[in-house]
């Protein structure tokens, strides 16, 4: 007979108690528990394969190591992300916002394996819909597994059936299974369901891709503990007023985590940009004021961005400051030292920023692009579309040196960059002379403005 017993479970963390509490003691959060009926089989569940049966210890050098084929998944942008591409028995979770692109990227994913059998599980949509999307996305493909259905046991019944060899869940938030008596994405369900889900893939040597819902706060939703499972953790970014969506990995077993993928979203599913600093780059051959080219770094890719910036008169007396793909703290930073170190007013200013692209930023390196942007739109001088900058400014006005700057100095030369400027501390040792774009060192941000403006300062 199964046993049933009731347990208060904190929505937010997973915390259990035998009691309702007021106040969670784990992450404290007010009222997140909530009552689930858990019911355990005295019996083995069918589908589950028990990782445990006949394991032994053994010594370190008696575990044999070999290095398994990766699973290509014909997309270049998302293979670099992995670490060269899906490893057998894996697990990847796949969050973002709603409608950035997940279900997309993983029907791509799964009609592109052609030499592959893949089930693609769908749990919130029709397979008509599946349908509808696969013939605008690959037409060719046909051979794709799509199976509707929600509950654990059913899947992993199928699973044996097909003997797939990707497995795609869309998505984890709608899994449930009968031994616990509550609602799908709850937080039992949740962590039932992909602990389930990871015994079948390390002892099948089945990948599984995972997508994930995110809460309002952008973290993948449900229990931390779905996160600390999986092997490999990507999320989605990007405006969808934008067609740029970047991935980003957090977690990755079998690789660097520095690496993200760029993709433009268009009619027919995710294009991969292999060269986003040329998309990027728009006003190159107009003299424009208020726009600066930044060499930055995101992961371990460079690439050139556009720091748009426009400063007016403050129309209803309070200044207002206003960013876009940029941290606002950080602007009025930059603001104060333009300020005291460079006598640049701001008492009647409205200051806009943007970054081109609906990207974001958060290297530092963009901050000379950004004063750059800043005095150009104040003095109405356009800066030459073949100049870029890569330094951080600190609080004294001095220009600082940024990491990988040969790498930025080579981006720039490959786009025909003409002149990039960097910190003077930033050149010991490095050898740019092979490069057509010249090196500009400064110092201070007096000399940058001397450098563009032909002045020592703006009052």
């Amino acid at each position: 007979m199964a046993k049933t017993k009731s347990v208060y479970i904190c929505q937010n963390c997973g915390a259990e108690s035998v009691k309702w509490l007021g106040r969670c003691p784990s992450c404290g959060e007010w009222n997140t528990f909530v009552e689930e009926r858990v019911t355990k089989e005295s019996k083995k569940r069918p589908g589950l394969v028990d990782v445990s049966r006949n394991a032994t210890p053994k010594p370190l050098k008696e575990i044999e190591t070999s290095n398994e084929k990766r699973i290509d998944t014909r997309i270049g942008e998302l293979n670099r992300i992995l670490g060269g591409g899906i490893v057998p028995g894996s697990i990847v979770l796949l969050g973002g916002e709603p409608g950035i692109g997940k279900s997309t990227l993983a029907l791509q994913l799964a009609l592109g394996m052609n030499q592959h059998k893949v089930l693609y599980v769908s749990g919130e949509e029709s397979a008509r819909q599946v349908k509808i999307r696969a013939d605008r996305i690959n037409p060719n493909n046909q051979d794709c597994l799509i199976l509707n259905e929600t509950l654990l046991e059913n899947i992993l019944t199928q699973v044996e059936n097909v003997q797939p060899q990707l497995i795609v869940i869309d998505s984890i938030q709608t899994l449930y299974t009968d031994t616990i008596e509550s609602s799908p994405g709850s937080v039992s369900q949740i962590r039932e369901t992909a602990a389930a889900l990871l015994r079948y893939a390390k002892t099948s040597g089945v990948p599984v891709i995972l997508i994930g819902h995110i809460t309002k706060d952008g973290s993948i939703a449900g229990p931390k503990i779905l996160e600390h499972i999986v092997d490999v953790v990507l999320q989605f970014e990007g405006d969808q007023n934008y067609l740029y969506r970047i991935l980003r990995s957090s977690k990755n077993r079998f690789g660097s985590t520095s690496e993200i993928g760029i993709f433009e979203m268009q009619s027919s599913g995710l294009v991969e940009v292999t060269n986003p600093s040329e998309i990027l780059l728009s006003h190159r051959d107009e003299q424009l004021s208020g726009i600066a080219v930044a060499a930055t770094i995101d992961g371990a890719r460079p690439f050139l961005i556009e720091t748009q910036a426009l400063v007016s008169t403050a129309v209803y007396g309070t200044p207002q400051r206003s960013t876009t793909g940029f941290d606002q703290r950080r602007l009025n930073m930059l603001l104060a030292v333009l300020e005291r170190r460079a006598g640049f007013r701001l008492a009647n200013k409205d200051v806009f920023l943007n970054i081109a692209g609906g990207l974001k930023v958060n290297d530092p390196a963009i901050d000379l692009a950004i004063l750059a942007a800043i005095l150009s739109s104040t003095l109405d001088v356009p800066i030459s579309g073949t100049t870029c900058f890569a330094a951080e400014v600190g609080l004294s006005g001095e220009v600082r040196p940024v990491n990988r700057l040969d790498q930025r100095i080579a981006e720039a030369d490959k786009l025909g960059m003409s002149h990039i400027f960097v910190s003077r501390y930033n050149t010991k040792g490095l050898n740019y002379t092979s490069n057509s774009c010249k090196v500009v060192p400064v110092g201070r941000i007096e000399e940058l403005i001397r450098h563009l403006f032909g002045r020592d300062s703006i009052e």
